[in-house]
């Protein structure tokens, strides 16, 4: 079942939990997509398809806020406003290491080889990769893991992962990037501790900024950590 946290004629926004895929891939698992298709479908009674339309993706091991669009009118829109970066995202992670500064902005060029999917940092005057720029704020420290709030100002892939991990931050349970401390979903498979927390975004046709807000899993790490 899928876990909704704001529904209207043109948008639909759910909580995702961590290892469960934004869109279906080669692996044929279940996804938001899917899942989301399934509750429109019986909850309106609808024979036929039913649109959803997916504007942006989290990466499987993360979890929080997903927008969905229910109209290709407001798919449309919704993903200019993800291309042109008018949308505010708050994501918080729990990283290895503390920042020496509590506060600031990263900014890197990243780019993805896309068979291996992995991202790494290249030279700011690279021509291979994009600009990736991201404000952070450490919330809590226990000396050896913090708490980190992230506001990224562009959506590259793997941005926020790979922006901490080449500054010897990797998010806890990220061993892609480098992460040493383990961590598991409720499903008991791996996850990242990075959570899209919340989403504000202008409506797709209504003068009306909305905000959404996805309360942290259970299986969200507490600090201190065990060690």
């Amino acid at each position: 079942m899928i876990n909704v946290l704001f529904e209207d004629n043109h948008c639909l926004a759910v909580n995702k939990p961590a290892g469960l895929l934004s869109q279906g891939d080669e692996t044929g698992d279940e996804s938001v997509v899917d899942l989301a298709k399934e509750y429109l479908k019986i909850k309106y009674a609808k024979p036929g398809n039913v649109y959803v339309g997916l504007v942006h993706r989290l990466d499987r091991p993360t979890s929080g806020v997903v927008l969905l669009s229910r109209t290709s009118k407001g798919a449309e829109r919704l993903a200019k406003q993800f291309r042109e970066g008018t949308i505010e995202k708050t994501y918080i992670a729990v990283v290895e290491g503390t920042p020496a500064e509590q506060a600031g902005e990263w900014r890197d060029r990243l780019f993805k080889d896309s068979e291996r999917n992995v991202v790494r940092v290249v030279s700011p005057n690279s021509r291979e990769g994009q600009d990736a720029i991201v404000e952070y704020r450490v919330l809590e420290s226990d000396g050896q893991t913090s708490l980190v709030e992230l506001h990224p100002r562009t959506g590259r892939s793997h941005q926020l992962r790979v922006q901490l991990a080449s500054r010897g931050f990797p998010i806890v349970g990220d061993a892609k990037y480098g992460a040493k401390r383990p961590l598991l979903a409720a499903d008991g498979k791996p996850r990242v501790a990075l959570h899209a927390q919340s989403l504000d975004f202008q409506h797709p046709t209504r003068d009306e900024r909305i905000v959404v807000t996805a309360p942290l899993p259970d299986d969200w790490p507490k600090l201190p950590l065990k060690h």
